[in-house]
């Protein structure tokens, strides 16, 4: 099947349905990802609405949805989940970007860090949590998106993928679609642009092509910190996002054939 969809002005929006999940297989139209939604033009609009989508999950901090507000459709009655928390914080990547060499190497180790931390992040839990609890109560199509659709939502989409019982080789693979060379293409110039605003510095392109990325170690590196920490995915679902096996069996009711 081809997983991605094509908007004018939306970017890395797909189906991460229709994988083999054992003997069953993940349900088709029903789970999207994506990045962000301020930019989108009305086709993209009513393409949004056509998905039947109950419920969008946005992942993004507050001043991320402050400086880009999504765009809705007429007559929106999608339930849309996001919080406040970490208002009062200084966005790390912004942090980041001002201290940083811009230097390819260094945009890699920003992510191993973030993705050794994001799965605890207190703002993530409650997000990632609230998703499970509707994805295992609401009829109709879920989209989970953050600002570029690839790092706070490439880790919940391979936790549902994992929960539903998906190979890791598909797990991976769905998380690397992400790199996607008409993507970087297009955002290249826009990111060092706005890198270059912040800094006064241009990032190399190699440098911005990694930025834009993910890679394996990354994913792989989320999942290694929640077994240390927790044992195994199963146990974090449980114990941290409140994933019990009455929830786990409703969403595979929901989501799988």
């Amino acid at each position: 099947m081809t997983r991605k969809i094509p908007f004018e002005a939306i970017e890395n929006f797909r189906d991460f349905g229709d994988y083999a999940a054992g003997d069953r297989r993940l349900k088709r139209g029903l789970l999207y990802r994506s990045a962000n939604q301020a930019e989108a033009t009305e086709a993209d609009l009513e393409a949004m609405r056509a998905l039947g989508l109950s419920v969008i999950v946005d992942l993004r901090r507050p001043n991320e949805r402050e400086r880009s507000p999504s765009r809705r459709w007429r007559d929106f009655a999608a339930t849309v989940i996001e919080n406040d928390l970490g208002h009062e914080e200084e966005d790390p990547w912004h942090t980041f970007i001002k201290a940083s060499d811009l230097s390819p190497g260094a945009f890699t180790a920003y992510m191993v860090g973030y993705y050794r931390d994001a799965p605890f992040v207190d703002r993530h839990v409650d997000l990632y949590s609230r998703y499970f609890h509707a994805l295992s109560e609401t009829d109709g199509a879920v989209l989970i998106h953050c600002a570029a659709g690839k790092d706070r939502t490439g880790i919940l989409a391979a936790l549902t993928h994992h929960l539903a019982g998906v190979h890791e080789d598909d797990i991976l693979a769905d998380f690397l679609l992400t790199n996607d060379p008409h993507r970087f293409e297009r955002r290249a110039p826009q990111f060092a642009a706005v890198i270059e605003e912040m800094t006064g510095r241009r990032p190399t392109q190699e440098a911005v092509i990694t930025a834009l990325g993910v890679e394996a170690h990354y994913l792989e590196t989320a999942f290694a910190a929640i077994h240390q920490k927790h044992g195994s995915l199963d146990a974090y679902l449980q114990d941290v996002l409140g994933v019990d096996a009455a929830r786990r069996d409703a969403i595979a009711h929901r989501i799988l054939d």
